[in-house]
């Protein structure tokens, strides 16, 4: 005999609970359009100085000036976890002692014209928490 789960709830968290949360992670999702297309790559990031960091697997002449990174952390089994999107203007890392800095902190995928280093300033900042709904 098994049980009904438990229902589950969104809570909007706080913008600066949602950074907190973006700062103790690494790995997220770069979300951008592309050709009229929305990609979807993985990357690593950083959150330092108010800016996110991130290094995904995209070629730099193709990234737009606005860009959306999305991290969530789901515990499917305990119906709890979070998500947080960052949405904002961002620019391809130049200065080389910069980028190497990021290289050497950051892992990533591949190296040569797939490898860039993204600099995100956020204007908008959303988060949410799962939790089971208490009855």
């Amino acid at each position: 005999m098994s049980t009904a789960p438990a229902p589950l709830r969104l809570v909007e968290i706080s913008g600066a609970e949602a950074l907190w949360l973006l700062e103790g992670s690494s790995l997220g999702r770069l979300v951008y359009q592309q050709r009229e297309l929305t990609v979807v790559r993985p990357a690593r990031h950083v959150w330092e100085y108010g800016r996110l960091i991130a290094r995904a697997p995209v070629q730099a002449a193709a990234m737009p000036a606005t860009v959306t990174y999305h991290v969530d952390e789901i515990r499917a089994v305990h119906g709890t976890g979070w998500t947080v999107t960052v949405h904002g203007p961002a620019d391809v890392l130049g200065d080389a002692d910069e980028t190497d800095h990021y290289r050497r902190t950051l892992p990533g995928w591949t190296h040569g014209p797939h490898d860039t280093l993204l600099r995100l300033n956020p204007q908008s900042v959303t988060g949410f928490r799962l939790a089971r709904l208490e009855t």
